[in-house]
């Protein structure tokens, strides 16, 4: 029996993506439904279109080429941006064909983190459920009371879990938080 790899890539049930020079050049059903998009919307787009930022995008890029060129391959829990704007968190696995030019020639796989998963060892995978959602929600921007709002939960609810997480990580501010949640 033929194996059908177009169809395998296709229908796979986790977002995959070739990438030419960090420009989407194919992916999956799964790829786009995961960004809340669709294949030909996806086709042809830089993936700076799915980082919360550009600065983001551009960090990313040169520290997963210095893996990539050691290692050929890469794996890193983050946040990504939906094409509706909404910031989730992902877990991506990159391989090079192009180890000399490490970004020429890729493919990548997108898993959508559940907030039921068991947190993990990286800096990222070591929140727990909520602490992930009240951190993706600071990525966003939102205040204190804003993420209140956003989660059904009270402002010191907010503050006792913001509190946490920068003693967890060893920074004093919000905005290093984000940082360090952000290039980790």
């Amino acid at each position: 029996m033929e194996v059908d790899y177009r169809q395998a890539f296709e229908s796979s049930p986790v977002g995959q993506a070739i990438g030419r020079n960090r420009v989407i050049v194919a992916c999956n059903h799964m790829f786009a439904t995961i960004f809340r998009g669709t294949v030909d919307e996806m086709i042809g787009q830089t993936f700076e279109r799915l980082y919360p930022t550009q600065a983001d995008f551009e960090k990313t890029g040169q520290r997963i080429g210095v893996f990539l060129s050691r290692d050929r391959s890469f794996t890193d829990d983050r946040v990504m941006r939906r094409l509706d704007g909404d910031l989730f968190w992902v877990r991506v696995r990159g391989f090079t064909y192009t180890p000399d030019d490490a970004h020429s020639h890729t493919q990548w796989v997108f898993t959508e983190l559940a907030k039921s998963e068991t947190p993990g060892q990286s800096i990222r995978t070591s929140l727990t459920p909520r602490e992930r959602d009240i951190a993706t929600l600071l990525i966003e921007g939102k205040t204190g009371k804003e993420v209140a709002r956003a989660l059904d939960i009270s402002p010191r609810t907010v503050d006792i879990y913001r509190s946490r997480l920068l003693r967890k990580y060893g920074v004093s501010n919000t905005a290093a938080l984000v940082q360090l949640l952000l290039q980790g």
